[in-house]
């Protein structure tokens, strides 16, 4: 199935029900009275986040979402039924703004948490409001209002606890296959992974944690080169980065000079990712000529002030020790931050 992180919809709230025109018929009363009852409120259209959606992918099938009328006042003072409001659900992490304006409506970064994007139209009032002193019987009932509706834009970004990043073709795929139960498209080529993927790494003390494979980056990704901003964005809400490090530099860059790619990509996209957690993992050694190649790389990265963490996906050395690093890493979080918010008002996505 595709992954879908953006979408345009359209929102209509329910009209109000008009209010009624009535008069009282009763015996020995001559001249009655009024007595028509106020029109019904208009649904309103709500949105709900949700942890069992991931994609955006029904939007690719309906863009309309409109909720229901009320319905008109009655005689003898009967007020009409409020129309039904219309509730979606949506994935937990989505942002939704106005189309027109770009305005940010709703960050929904929490299970259940909800937002009315339109208002219904409140219902007109029946005829017996409109009595006066020298009216009695007033022959005029107010209108129902229309309920709101625009045109809103919705954009996911994930909410994961570990992200991968790393050049195309650098491993990331394998690695999530081996921590996780994902199954990503694995390839001897650059840019197998076009979406976003995401698996659950369990912890031997029964805790998990999910983790989101961001495809390749390349050099001017921050400014939309390769597949730029549309998967850039869902590394803002990651806690920890694993930068991962083709070792052998046979598909890309010398390894020193990959990781200042992506370190420059990082700050000039979101200059907050450079304080986010990270871990430099050197992939592919088990392609290594021996231990002097690995001893020279970690020498080089040290010189400049960066622990590497030698690793194979492919064979799985090393991925024992990561796993331990990442449980430490996501407890320190979790015991500086419990309650950790996730803010965009900064970001560049």
């Amino acid at each position: 199935m595709a992954f879908v992180d953006e979408a345009k919809f359209f929102v209509k709230a329910g009209d109000g029900g008009n209010g009624c025109i009535s008069f009282r018929r009763e015996k020995f009363v001559p001249k009655g009275g009024p007595d028509g009852g106020d029109g019904g409120r208009g649904g309103s259209v709500i949105i709900e986040a949700s942890t069992r959606l991931t994609s955006l992918i029904d939007f690719r099938y309906r863009s309309h979402f409109i909720a229901e009328n009320g319905t008109g006042g009655k005689g003898k003072k009967q007020h009409g039924k409020k129309g039904s409001d219309h509730l979606f659900y949506v994935p937990v992490g989505s942002i939704i703004k106005d189309a027109e304006s770009g305005e940010v409506i709703a960050d929904l970064v929490r299970e259940h948490e909800r937002i009315v994007v339109a208002k219904g139209g409140k219902g007109g009032g029946g005829n017996v409001h409109y009595a006066t002193s020298t009216n009695r019987a007033p022959r005029r009932a107010g209108k129902g209002e229309p309920g709101e509706e625009h045109w809103l834009l919705i954009e996911l970004k994930l909410l994961a606890d570990v992200g991968l990043i790393g050049l195309p073709n650098a491993g990331k795929s394998t690695l999530l296959s081996r921590l996780s139960a994902a199954n990503p498209k694995v390839a001897a080529y650059p840019f197998t992974t076009l979406e976003p993927q995401l698996g659950v790494l369990q912890f031997d003390d029964g805790r998990h944690c999910i983790i989101a494979d961001i495809p390749g980056l390349i050099e001017g990704a921050h400014e939309g080169a390769g597949l730029g901003h549309k998967f850039l964005r869902h590394i803002e809400r990651t806690r920890i980065l694993l930068q991962v490090i083709d070792g052998t530099g046979q598909e890309s860059d010398d390894p020193v000079a990959q990781y200042h790619v992506l370190e420059r990509e990082l700050q000039l996209y979101n200059e907050q990712l450079m304080g986010r957690k990270r871990l430099v993992l050197l992939n592919k050694i088990d392609l290594f000529d021996g231990d002097a190649h690995l001893d020279e790389l970690r020498a080089r990265f040290r010189s400049e002030g960066i622990e590497v963490l030698p690793i194979s996906a492919a064979t799985g050395e090393g991925l024992g020790v990561l796993q331990e690093r990442i449980a430490q890493l996501l407890q320190d979080i979790e015991e500086q931050s419990p309650a950790e918010e996730y803010d965009v008002s900064g970001s560049a996505g």
